[in-house]
């Protein structure tokens, strides 16, 4: 594996060519300027919007505030991942962030002042200019908040409190990043050391299963110590989600959530209902688990170690290039020329380095083009990284491309979907073109457990915050006894009577941040699934199929996501989709048991 102790080291064409934003830092600087006085102007609009006219100004100006500030920002982020102890890096995005508070500002009495406007004044000023249409869905997005909205007095007092409501979220996050102290377990040398949750990773996946055990019970210690204390942030953070949407005269908190993205309640409970009831196969894959392990009991600290101990194949970047190329050919030759420049363009930052950020992302820039920054180890992980964070840059590419500015972004409820359709044609091409009987099996095993945690996972979780949100809405008492009974019931229901209980395992939704970011996860598996229906499509050479979804990779948010995906050829309105991903984990699971 090629590994670098400086960035210096590394060949530009592995690294961000960022003159494609700034040439130089002083033109940031220029643009930073140009966003103050620009915010500066739009303030001057507060009360002086009284006509088709000024509307117009205003939006326009907006809009370029908005393109400018977001290369402002972006640059600033880039670098500073590029090296996290670069002071100078720092200073950008301090100034980035101090410079979006002044942004936020110069445009905040815009809402209030827009919905206290009669619908059929702004009509009247949109069919007197015509570059108003270009913000007219937009407009009128907002109007569909209004029965939502509070008064002007209460909305600057519920924002006088966002910190305070904010605040079981912060306590949490410190707690669980900061304080927790996690058990001891042995190291290599026999020597008692204390737990990370790096060294977690890797031990939960431990051949040695004492190895497994111990690091799983350190991991726990400190939630089931602290027990008390993340049930009181997590219980009050679900009251306040509750009371808020109560507040705004949403009928839940769950549809407060899914409001904006115009997602029906059905949609949810499909999600949970149709996976429970076709919950078979991920109890067979328990069983399977059992077996292959050899174990006279299967615990959760068994469920994340490899069945097929990974062959180390060494996978340089530029041969996973190339293998993500072929593997992509069912999108067409369209995507893959486009994807082929990406890596010549310099749009991805490959190798990992001294204080260069962790994972991976994507980060679309309208006007400019997408970055991709990768740590690549030259092994099969991230080859995986590699063509998933490619399904995001092509999205947000065609996206740009082809759709105005105001509607260029895509949410986040169809932002995996692209990154998975990319996965499943990965795992299909690596499948089809492996002859090694031990490989295949290693990749079945890696796609299955991926499968597990993205879909099922996710959907057990989804189903504990709908829960506990409605025990809240009940007035039924929220506290680690309920809570714990709850996670417990879930997890055995998901899991399968073949998993031995033990005590940890109840106290697994301690642990969880995202159910401090409300009805968030479920996201997670309807993308999953709907990639997996549309990977389909595209696997059996349908061309209608294939042009349908590059239309859906085309179209950022001129629609709601629900309507995106139904051009795609996928409605989530009804349990097919689910279905059918369920129906794919099955067959997974035969071929697997098959080898």
């Amino acid at each position: 594996m090629t590994s670098y102790t400086s960035r210096k080291d590394v060949p530009d064409y592995e690294k961000w060519d960022l003159t494609d934003i700034y040439s130089s830092e002083d033109l940031w600087k220029a643009d930073f300027l140009k966003v103050e006085d620009l915010a500066k102007d739009l303030k001057t609009f507060d009360g002086a919007i009284t006509d088709a006219q000024s509307l117009l100004d205003f939006l326009t100006k907006q809009e370029e505030l908005g393109f400018i500030f977001s290369k402002v920002f972006v640059y600033a982020r880039l670098q500073v991942d590029l090296d996290t102890r670069e002071s100078s890096s720092q200073e950008l995005v301090d100034k980035a962030t101090q410079l979006s508070v002044k942004v936020s500002s110069s445009t905040s009495f815009f809402t209030p002042f827009l919905l206290s406007l009669k619908e059929e004044t702004l009509k009247s000023y949109i069919a007197e200019i015509k570059e108003l249409a270009y913000f007219e869905d937009d407009l009128f997005e907002t109007y569909r908040y209004k029965a939502h909205i509070l008064s002007k007095e209460k909305e600057e007092l519920l924002s006088e409190l966002g910190e305070t409501l904010s605040s079981p979220s912060k306590t949490f996050g410190m707690m669980n990043n900061a304080d927790i102290q996690f058990g001891e377990v042995t190291n290599d040398k026999g020597e008692k050391v204390q737990l990370t949750r790096g060294m977690y990773s890797k031990l939960i996946e431990d051949k040695n299963r004492g190895k497994r055990q111990e690091a799983y019970k350190a991991y726990y210690k400190p939630y089931v110590q602290l027990n008390h204390s993340i049930a009181s942030t997590l219980s009050s953070a679900i009251k306040t989600n509750v009371t808020l949407s109560t507040i705004r005269g949403y009928s839940s908190a769950l549809e407060k959530s899914l409001f904006g993205d115009l997602v029906p309640g059905e949609v949810y409970d499909n999600l949970i209902e149709t996976t429970k009831k076709h919950i078979a196969p991920l109890h067979r894959y328990s069983e399977i688990r059992k077996d292959v392990l050899g174990l006279d009991d299967l615990r959760q600290y068994d469920l994340n170690v490899p069945l097929v101990q990974e062959s180390k194949e060494e996978i340089p970047y530029e041969k996973a290039y190339d293998i993500m190329l072929n593997a992509l050919s069912p999108l067409g030759t369209d995507y893959i020329d486009i994807l082929r420049t990406f890596k010549e363009k310099r749009y991805i930052d490959v190798r990992e380095t001294p204080g260069k950020r962790s994972g991976a992302y994507n980060m679309g820039l309208y006007g400019v083009h997408p970055f991709v920054l990768l740590n690549h180890q030259d092994d099969l992980d991230s080859l995986f990284t590699l063509v998933h964070e490619m399904g995001h840059a092509m999205h947000s590419y065609y996206s740009n491309k082809y759709q105005p500015q105001i509607t260029a972004g895509y949410t986040i409820f169809v932002a995996e979907v692209a990154s998975t359709v990319n996965e499943v044609l990965l795992i299909n091409y690596l499948l089809n073109n492996e002859t090694d009987a031990k490989k295949k099996k290693h990749l079945l095993n890696h796609f299955i457990d991926m499968f597990r945690g993205t879909f099922f996972t996710q959907i057990m979780f989804a189903e504990f915050e709908k829960r506990t949100h409605e025990m809240a809405q009940q007035q039924q008492p929220l506290n680690a006894s309920s809570f714990n009974e709850l996670y417990g019931e879930l997890f055995r229901s998901y899991q399968g009577d073949v998993v031995t209980f033990d005590d940890e395992v109840k106290y697994g939704w301690s642990r969880i941040p995202h159910f401090y970011r409300p009805f968030y996860v479920y996201k997670y598996a309807t993308g999953f699934a709907a990639a997996i229906q549309i990977a389909d499509k595209l696997l059996s050479g349908e061309k209608e199929g294939t042009e349908a979804y590059l239309t859906f990779l085309k179209s950022g948010s001129s629609d709601y996501p629900l309507e995106l995906l139904k051009k795609a050829g996928v409605d989530l309105s009804n349990p097919d989709p689910i279905e059918h991903a369920l129906s794919y984990f099955g067959e997974l699971l035969s071929e697997f048991e098959k080898l």
